[in-house]
């Protein structure tokens, strides 16, 4: 029976939300494996002299767990 864990974390671009929520899929693979689904809980915009500037995404990152034999 699969073990699935979820752990969240909040990313950000200056480019779009999009590339926001590649860039924590991104980072959380470089020490989580086996990811499963990204569920995007939220997303911001800061804005600075009337401009956004980055975009911003909180995401629960569903992944499987190993089970060791």
């Amino acid at each position: 029976m699969p073990v699935v864990k979820i752990i969240e974390v909040i990313a950000s671009s200056e480019k779009s939300i999009d590339d926001a929520i590649r860039n924590a899929v991104t980072e959380v693979s470089k020490t989580v494996h086996n990811i499963d689904s990204v569920f995007v809980k939220d997303i911001k915009a800061h804005v600075k002299d009337g401009k956004v500037t980055t975009f911003g995404a909180i995401c629960k990152i569903a992944f499987r767990v190993d089970h060791e034999k």
